[in-house]
């Protein structure tokens, strides 16, 4: 960053994002149409007459950089595989609060063997883990209250 110089990051990426941003905010319509033509976009009429640049800016962004590639791509590079999963792990997510898992129906831990098999065969049970995450502030956290 010495000597004026941008970071390679902000050259490569976050320059391009603001320089599309900018564009169509401002209803720079010959920077868009370079910027779209550029990366082999196709934008319909109708995104592009809205009066709201939002719809515009969306339009362009979900076929330039759509997220849900990005996601799933990152699920598939960053999270651990499901089938090294440990025992311990299986049976802390099977269970609620400060049940057991020997507390647990019969039936319930059958599941587990199963749930750590991972297979797709049609004879294999179904098994869904729903979680749900509230957004904290740091500062509300345990280990950050001071004592």
């Amino acid at each position: 960053q010495s000597k004026g110089k941008k970071p390679l990051f902000v050259q490569l990426v976050l320059d391009n994002i603001w320089s599309l941003y900018e564009a169509v905010m401002k209803r720079d319509k010959e920077k868009i149409e370079k910027i779209v033509t550029s990366l082999g976009l196709k934008i319909g009429p109708r995104e592009s007459r809205h009066a709201d640049p939002k719809v515009h800016l969306n339009a362009i962004c979900s076929q330039w950089l759509p997220i849900s590639d990005a996601v799933l791509s990152m699920v598939c590079n960053k999270l651990p595989s499901p089938l090294d999963i440990t025992a311990e792990r299986v049976e802390k997510l099977m269970c609620v609060g400060a049940r057991t898992f020997d507390s647990l129906p019969p039936e319930t831990q059958e599941l587990k063997s199963a749930f750590m098999k991972c297979s797709s065969e049609d004879t294999a049970p179904v098994i869904v883990f729903v979680s749900k995450m509230f957004a904290v502030d740091e500062k509300a956290l345990p280990h950050n209250k001071p004592r």
